[in-house]
């Protein structure tokens, strides 16, 4: 016989309990740590250009989607303290040094007494962040994309658990995960990283004051980057770097040798081939150990009043319980997917800086969105060789597709179609011809293999040559191509034409 203590027990005592557990229903919740579930198509954890976009195109496909982000702000580290904050004073500390050092004057533009507003300055690159992170939160609203804020960890192959800043979880059972949690700054074994005169790429774009001296670790793309914005503002820049060139992997020989070359022109200094062996600090000095990368007995000392750390970034996974679940990562730290970008656990996928290839923004733009569209039955593909790369220094720097080194050790015949800025009139006209145009066509078919440049504008130039080998075009394509003049476009143009056959008509 079953009895129901409930039904025996007298109203008055029923309804003691049943405030009781009202009062003590919201302390249960706190002890469990959770406050509420709801349940989800897909959740992305993280808001960066891989995250946010891939929570769009979700939510434009029909999917209930949840986005997680930890920072207070949406757009990751690219919008945040990187991309878009570096590029907003590399665009300013530009004009500062055309007014600064002359270059207005050759120009006809005359003036006195150019000063540096830093703070000013700094506030542009503020409101760019702020209204940049702000439109995402607006996209996010346009197209029904829920936003919680929180650390996103996985605790189960179906469900994603938000930690808050009040310490309450939330959790979301979802059908399908997309880890997209980005890369965080490569720690220098043995230097402290203090965000004030020892900084990664995030401290040198706060800096308070112009450095007197700034030395900084790695000639990569962040490295050059933001040495060239100091430098334009007025500190004695000297880059370290282990290898035996500037521009990290991926750029061209002749390329870089020409590259370092104008960088050199405009003050700032390389010590190549050599090795940081440790630094300390001494008062408002900075002492930084090196050697020679292949004689460890010739070693010096330099000094500086901030040292900025860039060697490389790695993928950030801490938190999200990945070794729980079951998904390993590589000796790199990143995570195997397959073509679909699926983990070992087939509805839980990993998209840019997380998994193989370049840590670059617009990649992790389209690894989301195949990802989605892989998720809802397309077919996924990306060409990793039609991803371009962009130094945004002055001038920059762009490539895609195969160096020359590349094709040399892959045995491939190749051809060289080059085009100097110095005989394109748009660039005579800018007074602006450092650079040029080189482009790598298969000897035999002349399919486009890979398109390399330096240029003021090089950045923009360079999509038309990625769609163009994205299409399988030839140079001769390209040659025939009618171009607007004068552009400075045009040198692709001709760089192609001399590819295909040898000879410019500018030229």
């Amino acid at each position: 016989m079953q009895c129901n203590l409930w039904n025996v027990i007298t109203p008055a005592v029923r309804t003691t309990c049943f405030k009781q557990y009202q009062q003590a229903l919201p302390a249960i919740f706190h002890q469990r740590n959770y406050s509420k579930a709801q349940d989800a198509d897909l959740v992305v954890i993280g808001s960066g250009p891989g995250g946010y976009v891939a929570s769009i195109k979700a939510a434009q496909l029909g999917l209930k989607t949840v986005c997680v982000e930890k920072r207070d702000t949406l757009g990751g580290t690219c919008l945040n303290v990187g991309c878009i904050p570096s590029k907003a004073l590399l665009h300013n500390s530009h004009y500062y040094h055309m007014a600064h050092a002359g270059e207005f004057k050759t120009r006809g533009i005359l003036m006195d007494n150019v000063k540096l507003d830093l703070p000013a300055l700094m506030l542009t690159k503020e409101t760019a962040v702020k209204q940049l992170t702000g439109g995402i939160a607006m996209l996010f609203k346009k197209n029904k994309v829920t936003h919680i804020s929180g650390q996103g960890t996985i605790t189960g192959k179906n469900q994603v658990s938000v930690k808050k800043a009040d310490g309450s979880t939330e959790v979301v059972n979802t059908k399908n995960i997309i880890i997209a949690t980005g890369s965080e700054v490569t720690p220098f074994p043995g230097i402290t990283i203090d965000e004030n005169t020892i900084v990664s790429s995030t401290g040198a774009l706060t800096l308070k004051a112009v450095p007197k001296r700034l030395i900084v670790i790695g000639a990569g793309v962040i490295g050059l980057e933001l040495g060239s914005v100091w430098k334009r503002l007025g500190s004695d820049v000297t880059a370290i770097e282990f290898l035996s060139s500037i521009g990290g992997m991926g750029i061209d020989g002749e390329v870089s040798k020409s590259f370092q070359k104008i960088l050199e022109k405009q003050g700032l200094k390389f010590k190549l081939g050599t090795k940081v062996t440790g630094a300390s600090k001494s008062g408002s000095v900075i002492k930084v150990n090196v050697e020679d990368a292949k004689n460890p007995d010739k070693k010096e000392t330099l000094e500086c009043e901030v040292l900025l750390v860039c060697v490389g970034r790695r993928p950030y996974t801490e938190g999200l319980g990945l070794e729980k679940i079951g998904i390993e990562q590589d000796q790199r730290g990143r995570i195997p997917v397959n073509v679909r970008f699926q983990t070992v656990i087939p509805n839980i996928y990993a998209i840019g800086d997380t998994i193989h290839g370049p840590m670059l923004a617009h990649k992790a733009e389209d690894e989301g969105i195949v990802c989605v569209e892989g998720i809802k039955g397309g077919t996924p593909h990306i060409d990793y060789n039609c991803i371009p790369s962009v130094i945004y220094t002055h001038p920059e720097v762009a490539w895609v597709g195969k160096t020359e080194e590349d094709l040399k050790s892959e045995g491939v015949q190749y051809k060289v179609g080059k085009f100097p800025f110095m005989a394109n009139s748009r660039a005579k006209t800018n007074n602006d011809s450092d650079g040029f145009v080189k482009v790598l066509s298969d000897k035999n078919t002349d399919h486009i293999l890979g398109t390399h440049m330096i240029s003021s504008v090089a950045g923009e130039i360079i999509n038309e040559a990625v769609l163009a080998q994205e299409y399988g075009a030839s140079a001769e394509d390209i040659a025939r191509v009618c171009h607007a003049h004068p552009t400075c476009s045009e040198a692709l143009r001709e760089a192609a034409l001399t590819a295909y056959c040898g000879k410019p008509i500018n030229f």
